[in-house]
């Protein structure tokens, strides 16, 4: 079974726009959980442009699934997720002024920084998983911080999948491969859609849970949030 947690950025993006509360972001997440979803992933940035540090304490409550709040850990995130203790945290390394996810860790460069990072939230009882590359040695690196998961970066993939190229499967397969005999679990997320989606549940073993917002809203804006969320469930589990 692979879970599908709905990240719920872009809808604190249309809230902010007209600064009141419109969407409610918290109803929202208890809507996506009754609609199915099987966890609600948030990614506060420095500037909370979408979320907003006080989502966290507001959503938490509500969050009866799996909570993932995922970022760059900067130290007002770590004191941030150390207070509210999601289910699991997602390492991201994010610059301040990036608009989305456009990287993975080195994690060979960043192991010792990782490693202290990902001790504490253990501590803490929060799983952790760290945004990856699909590049053998980074999850080869990943292992040596401890981490419980990584999130294959699945951007490349979607790109190339829309081109044609089902090949671009390739890497991602190899690393997942790789990561389960590593005794890594295995989380994936970034431009993964509708279209992309079932080829690739399908193709990578050990898919333990997919985090996806921008395709999830967008689609919902024409199918409708509850059909768009059951889709994704059937093409996750047949």
């Amino acid at each position: 079974m692979t879970k599908l947690s709905v990240n719920i950025n872009k809808i604190a993006t249309l809230r902010n726009s007209r600064g009141g509360d419109v969407p409610n972001l918290v109803q929202v997440a208890k809507d996506v959980q009754e609609f199915g979803g099987e966890g609600i992933t948030i990614h506060p940035r420095p500037d909370e442009r979408h979320i907003r540090y006080q989502d966290v304490y507001d959503l938490k409550p509500v969050v009866t699934t799996e909570f993932n709040i995922e970022g760059n850990p900067i130290s007002k995130f770590i004191d941030l997720v150390l207070e509210a203790k999601p289910a699991q945290v997602t390492l991201v390394p994010d610059a301040e002024d990036a608009i989305t996810s456009n990287a993975g860790w080195d994690t060979r460069k960043n192991k010792d920084f990782l490693k202290e990072v990902i001790t504490e939230f253990k501590r803490n009882g929060i799983r952790t998983s760290i945004f990856v590359d699909p590049v053998r040695e980074m999850v080869e690196g990943a292992l040596k911080t401890g981490t419980d998961r990584i999130e294959l970066y699945t951007e490349e993939y979607a790109t190339q999948y829309a081109l044609g190229n089902k090949n671009a499967i390739k890497p991602y397969v190899e690393c997942a491969k790789l990561a389960n005999e590593l005794g890594l679990g295995i989380n994936a997320g970034h431009d993964l859609s509708l279209d992309n989606i079932r080829f690739f549940k399908k193709n990578i073993p050990g898919l333990l849970e997919v985090s996806i917002g921008h395709a999830l809203i967008a689609e919902s804006l024409y199918s409708g949030f509850k059909n768009v969320i059951e889709q994704y469930l059937k093409l996750l589990n047949t």
